[in-house]
C-alpha cells in the first residue's frame, strides 16, 4: 500500500516551476546555468578588437561619462573605448565581440557595470539585442533603455515608424553606473523544417534583471536593429555591442538545450471510484473506466471527486543524466514512479523528484487521487534534464482554475503602508526568515521607494521600481505581509541606528534593551511624507528620508537632541566597504553611502561579527545618502 496523502501539504515548487494557484506554471529559466564562458583571456571570442581586454578590477566615476578604470588580472570583461575609432566599412561590427560558441536554445546570465552614460547590448545569436545602458536617471523605460529587447527597423517605413516590435522593460530597475547589475536571459532559437523554410519564430522567453522580471515570452519576428546578419538561423554566437560605450562584464554561465525531450508513449489510463487515501489492491478493484491516451490529463476522469486515476506506458529518454519532475495534482496525492522506481514520493497538490535515468524506454507509472471537494480537478507535470529546458509533458500546466489575481500597490503619490516585511537571507533565532513585524513601507512617485523598522528606528531596505504586492497580506486570510516589487536593495537585519559605545570597535547594541528606545510615532509634511519620532539613550531623535529629486536614492537626516556621550550612528553594514572620492563608500558593489553631513565627525569603517560597518560619532545630527 501506499499513502497518497501528507499531513502538510506542499506550499510550492523547486526549481523552474512555481505553484499557480494549486496547479503548475512553466517559471523562471534553471537557477544555476552551469557552463563558464572563460576569462582568463579572450580565447573564448573571435578576433577580439584593441577595446576589449581581460582585467581583474574595475570601477566607474559617476562625474565621468563613458569611463571605466581597470586595474591587471582576470576574470572580467572589460571594454574600454578607443578615442578615435577607425569605421571599417568592410567590418562594420569590428568593435563587437563574438563568441566562438554558437547557441541555439539557451539560458545565459552574467553581471555587467555600465559606465556613467554609456551604452551597450548583448545579442543572442548575433541577430537579437538585448539593451545594456546606464538607465539610472530614467522612470519610464523605452525600448532603448536598460533590460529593452530592442527594436526592428525598415527604413522602407514612414518616418517615426521606421522602428517597430521593440519591447521595454516593464520598469526601470536598473543600479546605478559603477554598481554590478546581474542579467538573466531564457531564449529559444527559431525553428525551420527540412528545407530551410522558418517555422516558428525566435522568443525571449524570459529576462531577469537584479531579481525582477522585466520581459516574459516576447516573440521576435526577425532580427533586431543591427544585427550581424541578414538572415535567421538555428544558431548563431553570443555578441556583444563595443562601439557604443563602456562596459565590464564578468560571470558568464549558460545552459544550452540541444537534445531531444522524453516522450511518453504507449500510455493507458484507469479510473476508480473512491476515495483513495491509500492505493488499491488492483486485482480486487475494478475501474469505473479505462483506455488508451496520448497525454497525462484528469479530463480522462468524468467524476468530479472522489476517484483515482492510474497511468501507465513508457517513459521514452533519448539522453540519459539526471532529470527533475514536477507533479502538480490539485485536491488531492500524486506519485510518480520511472523505471520501477519511485521518483516523486507520495505527497499533496504540489510535489518534486529527480532522478537518473539511462537511455531507452522506461516503465512509467503516475497516480492522482482526488479527494478534496472544492478543488478542480487538473493533472500537470514537467520536466527538465540535461540539455532539456524545463517542458510541460502533460495536457496543461496542472491548473484548477483558482489562479489568485495579484494586489498591487502602486504610488503615483507619497503613499504608506504598514505590513509586516518579510527579509530573504536573514533568519530570526528559530533559524527562519526575519520577519520585520513593525514595518512601514514608503513610497514615491520618483520610483524610489524604502521599507522603515518602527520598533528599532532602523532603514531596512530601499528599492527602484515597483511598489507593493499586498497579494500575500490581503488574498484570502492573508498573512499580513507585502513585498517590495522593484530591485531591492537590502541593508542587512535591522539594528539600532544609535547605539552607546565604550569604544569605536565595542559590539554594537543588538536590541532595544538598556538603550531607552521609546517610539513616538511619526508626522507628515506637506507632501505627506514621513519623518519619524524616537527617544534613545535619553536623547529626543527625529528621523527624515527624503527619495532624492533626481531619483537617484534616498537621503537621511537624523537630528538628535541632548546626545548622550559617546553616542554613534551605524550608517550601513556590508561584506565589503571601501572608501571613495568625495565622501563616497562603495558597499558590497551593490551600492554607494554618501556622507553629506556629519557635524564634523570623521566615520570609520569596522569589522565586527565577520562583516564591516560604516559608523560615525554622533554629535547632533547626521544627514548621508544610500545611491544604487
Amino acid at each position: 500500500m501506499v499513502n497518497l496523502s501528507l499531513s502538510a501539504r506542499f506550499s510550492g515548487l523547486v526549481g523552474v516551476v512555481w505553484a499557480l494557484g494549486a496547479g503548475l506554471s512553466l517559471g523562471q529559466p534553471a537557477p544555476s546555468p552551469g557552463i563558464s564562458l572563460p576569462l582568463n583571456d579572450l580565447s573564448a571570442f573571435v578576433s577580439p578588437a584593441s577595446n576589449w581586454r581581460i582585467v581583474g578590477g574595475v570601477r566607474a566615476d559617476l562625474a565621468k561619462e563613458n569611463t571605466l578604470v581597470t586595474t591587471k588580472g582576470t576574470g572580467i570583461l572589460a571594454n574600454i573605448p578607443l578615442a578615435h575609432p577607425t569605421a571599417d566599412p568592410k567590418n562594420p561590427y569590428k568593435y563587437d565581440l563574438f563568441t566562438t560558441l554558437q547557441h541555439g536554445d539557451i539560458d545565459l546570465e552574467l553581471d555587467y557595470m555600465m559606465a556613467s552614460k554609456s551604452n551597450s547590448g548583448v545579442y543572442l545569436q548575433g541577430r537579437y539585442e538585448i539593451q545594456l545602458r546606464d538607465s539610472w536617471d530614467v522612470r519610464t523605460p523605452n525600448v532603448h533603455d536598460n533590460g529593452g529587447v530592442y527594436e526592428r527597423w525598415d527604413e522602407k517605413r514612414p518616418e517615426g515608424q521606421k522602428g517597430y516590435e521593440g519591447h521595454a522593460a516593464r520598469q526601470n530597475v536598473s543600479r546605478a553606473p559603477g554598481l554590478w547589475q546581474h542579467l538573466k536571459i531564457s531564449f529559444q532559437a527559431p525553428r525551420f523544417n527540412a528545407n530551410g523554410q522558418k517555422t516558428e519564430n525566435a522568443r525571449v522567453i524570459r529576462i531577469e534583471l537584479n531579481g525582477v522580471v522585466i520581459q516574459d515570452d516576447v516573440e521576435l519576428t526577425g532580427p533586431t536593429r543591427g544585427s550581424a546578419f541578414d538572415t535567421e538561423s538555428a544558431t548563431g554566437p553570443i555578441r556583444i555591442q563595443g562601439d557604443h560605450g563602456a562596459v565590464a562584464i564578468r560571470n558568464i554561465r549558460y545552459v544550452m538545450y540541444d537534445k531531444p525531450r522524453p516522450e511518453l508513449v504507449n500510455l493507458t489510463y484507469s479510473v476508480y471510484k473512491g476515495k483513495f487515501q491509500k492505493e488499491p489492491e488492483y486485482d480486487k478493484t475494478a475501474p469505473e473506466s479505462e483506455g488508451a491516451t496520448k497525454v497525462l490529463s484528469a479530463s480522462v476522469s468524468r467524476i468530479p471527486n472522489e476517484f483515482l486515476i492510474r497511468y501507465r506506458g513508457t517513459l521514452r529518454v533519448s539522453e540519459p543524466g539526471e532529470y527533475r519532475f514536477n507533479l502538480g495534482v490539485p485536491g488531492g496525492g500524486g506519485q510518480m514512479k520511472i523505471n520501477n522506481q519511485v521518483v516523486v514520493a507520495p505527497g499533496e497538490w504540489n510535489a518534486s523528484g529527480k532522478a537518473t535515468l539511462p537511455k531507452g524506454d522506461l516503465p512509467f507509472e503516475l497516480l492522482y487521487s482526488k479527494f478534496v471537494d472544492w478543488a478542480q480537478p487538473a493533472l500537470g507535470l514537467t520536466v527538465a534534464g540535461p540539455g532539456v529546458r524545463e517542458f510541460v509533458i502533460s495536457e496543461g500546466a496542472g491548473s484548477n482554475g483558482e489562479e489568485v489575481d495579484p494586489i498591487l500597490v502602486e504610488a503615483p503619490t507619497n503613499t504608506i503602508l504598514r505590513s509586516f516585511m518579510d527579509m530573504p537571507g536573514e533568519k530570526n533565532t528559530q533559524g527562519r526568515t526575519l520577519r520585520v513585524t513593525h514595518a512601514i513601507s514608503v513610497g514615491s512617485p520618483e520610483q524610489v521607494h524604502y521599507t522603515y523598522d518602527l520598533d528599532k528606528g532602523a532603514l531596512v531596505q530601499v528599492w527602484r521600481g515597483g511598489f507593493l504586492d499586498a497579494t500575500p497580506m490581503w488574498h484570502d486570510r492573508g498573512d499580513g505581509s507585502s513585498r517590495p516589487m522593484g530591485m531591492v536593495q537590502r541593508l542587512g537585519a535591522p539594528v539600532l541606528f544609535l547605539s552607546q559605545l565604550a569604544s569605536p570597535q565595542a559590539n554594537w547594541t543588538t536590541d532595544t534593551t538598556g538603550s531607552g528606545f521609546r517610539p513616538k510615532g511619526y508626522v507628515l509634511d506637506e507632501s505627506d511624507r514621513p519623518t519619524f519620532r524616537y527617544q534613545s539613550y535619553g536623547a529626543t531623535v527625529e528621523d527624515k528620508i527624503r527619495v532624492l529629486s533626481d531619483g537617484h536614492g534616498v537621503q537621511r537626516e537624523v537630528s538628535v537632541t541632548n546626545p548622550a556621550s559617546d553616542l554613534y550612528a551605524r550608517i550601513i553594514s556590508g561584506a565589503s566597504i571601501s572608501a571613495l572620492e568625495n565622501g563616497l563608500y562603495l558597499v558590497d558593489d551593490q551600492a554607494y553611502v554618501r556622507i553629506d553631513n556629519a557635524a564634523g565627525a570623521k566615520p570609520t569603517i569596522r569589522e565586527s561579527n565577520g562583516r564591516q560597518e560604516l559608523i560615525v560619532p554622533v554629535k547632533g545630527k547626521v544627514t548621508y545618502s544610500i545611491l544604487f
